[in-house]
């Protein structure tokens, strides 16, 4: 069916884009690792399926799993923070080899502006990635896997920080002190701009590119963490003084400038 999709993992992001393609119509199959959340998507109308990576073998029924769709979205992070380590790009590798298998042809990897690493200064598409952490070096390699391969039409869409649906990092941030970076903007996206991207690059057909998924607006980190503190009734976090305004803008200027996608949600 040329409407039907799948989403390899269905997590905070991957469930909502799930709901938003079928309320578009779309027929989605989508992945979990967990049993617990098989009854939550079958209750979505998504058809689920118990999927796992690891780093030598995928434990679950990709056959099925990909049957009947042209498109699949990858929507799995390495899992690389808090002392965890892995060999994610071993994993997308192996994602990779089932989808030869497939009638797969049409690949959205979902990636991070982490593979920009530590430019400085407006970033676009066309920069070319630096990426100075584990999770950004592995996520660069790994967007090549599939950009690198001629059976599918891929594009690689490099979110910035995720906001929406209370998750927002000032949770983390508030009444810490002496926080440094103050003057660097925000490089930061809403759920709700992440899944009209997604669905804009299925309806539209927007193959066979980079794409940056951040919001136009960059203000600075003190006074964007400041203000959103005050709205939540949070303690504001505090910053060294620092007249340093360097840092990254990351620009989405595929989005603005080629697509004229409309931002519909403000940080």
């Amino acid at each position: 069916m040329s409407n039907s999709v799948v989403v390899m993992g269905c997590g905070w992001l991957g469930l909502a884009v799930a709901e938003k393609l079928i309320e578009e119509g779309y027929h989605v199959k989508g992945s979990t690792t967990s049993k617990t959340k098989i009854d939550l998507l079958k209750e979505k109308q998504i058809q689920p399926f118990l999927i796992r990576l690891s780093e030598k073998e995928i434990t679950g029924n990709c056959s099925s799993f990909f049957e009947g769709a042209n498109t699949i979205i990858i929507n799995i992070p390495p899992k690389l923070r808090k002392g965890q380590k892995e060999n994610y790009v071993q994993k997308m590798q192996l994602v990779h080899q089932e989808l030869l298998k497939s009638n797969i042809r049409k690949v959205l990897f979902v990636s991070s502006t982490s593979v920009y690493g530590a430019i400085e200064g407006d970033v676009f598409e066309n920069t070319s990635p630096q990426p100075s952490t584990e999770s950004g070096k592995q996520l660069l390699e790994a967007e090549q896997i599939f950009q690198n391969s001629t059976d599918f039409e891929t594009t690689i869409l490099r979110f910035g920080g995720l906001i929406g649906n209370e998750r927002h990092p000032i949770k983390m941030l508030t009444g810490r002190t002496n926080l440094s970076n103050g003057n660097h903007p925000v490089n930061l996206i809403h759920l709700n701009d992440c899944v009209g991207i997604i669905f804009q690059i299925l309806e539209e057909n927007w193959w066979n590119e980079i794409i940056n998924g951040v919001h136009p607006e960059h203000p600075s980190k003190k006074e964007y963490y400041t203000s959103k503190a005050l709205k939540m009734n949070l303690l504001a976090p505090t910053y060294l003084e620092n007249k340093d305004i360097k840092g990254k803008k990351i620009i989405p200027f595929f989005l603005e400038n080629v697509k004229k996608y409309k931002f519909t949600t403000t940080l």
